[in-house]
């Protein structure tokens, strides 16, 4: 389709393709759904990140650019104050017009005017920018396919998003335990390869005597925390969570679904299936972990702790899920310990700057600077995070109550 064969537009075109391959399996209907706020339309994320790379790469550096559409900066800005007016988040789900015809056609004209850009050779600006663009759109990937997830299982017929592929079952193992030592160790991105703002500042922490958990804790585990009255003792609950459990009447992880055979959970892989007991449970909120460490007689890891255990036990290279299409997690014990890619894992760090950080200058300055409040600090990466973008020093942040991506626990202890 397009002629230009440079590295970074072949980077660029394959992070392009890969949005367009996620929503295939969609109807038309399903691009448009909006059922809470905290979920976009997937047609939404199509156009936003189309919008990214016009506003912030293709209008102040293509001297002849010509906006495909003066509305779409409206409808498809997402929180830039510096970029102007947008519509309010809740009003995304209104969006039937434009068309997903026409927001692919808005995709296709900007990638074209994107090789024009890079068919000269490009600059230090514009390289950087793009690789922003790009990590900004393999995010809005992941955040696809959580959101295809909450829309596809909550319509009652619980459609499957494509046909099932699994890994064979086994038997989780006993959880053991990985010493942290105590002293002064070296927190944050060391600048090789592309990192976001939020990872910079490296600098020192001291830790105490410490040991993590060597693998995720499993279904069957959080069965028994549930069967115990987990979700009804106000002794395992900080005192928000206890609110939001009983404003919410919650039971069970989200997705979860009791019947005549048993517990059920929807799954990307084939719709409405049994629960496998040797998984690493997920779609649990940062209430609930801290709640389950709490009942299981642990806590857990600080953001600190954590990167130190990943650092010195992880499994680099483990977990790149979303390229081989395996959009579930592996049964606990398969994948070494599971630093790498099945589901982010809660931390009891708060979302907080690094020492020395500086948001940068302009609009980009907004992609995270500003959200260092009310949220709390995931780590690991899941089974729908890009390879690329499962490192130690990554840092995921979402508020406490949400439990609609793909996240996980794994507990921690003093020595």
């Amino acid at each position: 389709m397009l002629a230009v064969d440079s590295s970074p537009f072949t980077k660029f075109l394959l992070v392009r393709q890969r949005s367009e391959e996620i929503c295939k399996p969609l109807e038309a209907e399903d691009h448009v759904v909006q059922p809470i706020v905290d979920v976009s339309p997937p047609k939404w994320h199509l156009g936003h990140t189309t919008w990214f790379f016009e506003a912030f790469i293709l209008q102040p550096l293509k001297s002849d650019y010509q906006v495909y559409d003066d509305t779409y900066a409206f409808v498809f800005n997402s929180y830039y104050e510096g970029k102007g007016a947008r519509i309010i988040r809740t009003n995304r789900g209104n969006l039937t017009r434009p068309t997903v015809d026409e927001v692919l056609d808005y995709r296709h004209y900007v990638d074209e005017q994107m090789a024009a850009l890079l068919e000269a050779d490009p600059g230090p600006e514009l390289l950087k920018l793009l690789a922003l663009g790009l990590n900004h759109e393999q995010q809005h990937q992941e955040l696809l396919l959580y959101d295809i997830k909450y829309i596809l299982g909550t319509n009652p017929l619980f459609p499957a998003y494509r046909e099932f592929r699994s890994y064979e079952l086994q038997t989780s193992p006993e959880m053991k335990w990985l010493d942290i030592d105590e002293g002064l160790h070296m927190i944050g991105h060391e600048n090789e390869g592309f990192s976001f703002d939020n990872e910079h500042g490296r600098h020192q922490v001291f830790l105490h005597g410490a040991r993590i958990a060597d693998r995720l804790v499993t279904n069957g585990e959080y069965l028994q925390f549930m069967a115990d009255g987990g979700y009804t003792n106000y002794r395992h609950w900080l005192s928000d969570g206890w609110d939001w459990v009983n404003a919410n009447q919650v039971r069970a992880p989200f997705h979860w679904h009791i019947t005549d055979e048993g517990w059920m959970n929807y799954s990307l892989n084939g719709g409405l299936l049994p629960v496998d007991m040797n998984a690493p449970v997920q779609h649990v909120n940062y209430f609930e972990a801290d709640a389950f460490a709490k009942w299981a007689g642990y806590r857990l890891p600080t953001e600190f702790e954590w990167e130190v255990a990943c650092r010195s036990h992880g499994d680099a290279g483990v977990g790149n899920f979303f390229e081989s299409n395996y959009l579930q997690t592996m049964v606990v014990g398969q994948s070494g310990h599971q630093f790498y890619g099945d589901v982010w894992e809660w931390t009891s760090s708060a979302y907080l700057p690094y020492p020395y950080y500086k948001a940068p200058e302009g609009a980009v300055g907004e992609y995270n600077g500003k959200f260092m409040v009310n949220q709390m600090v995931l780590r690991g990466g899941s089974y729908a995070t890009p390879g690329d973008h499962i490192r130690a020093t990554y840092r995921n942040f979402f508020q406490p109550q949400h439990r609609w991506l793909f996240s996980g626990v794994r507990l921690a202890a003093y020595q």
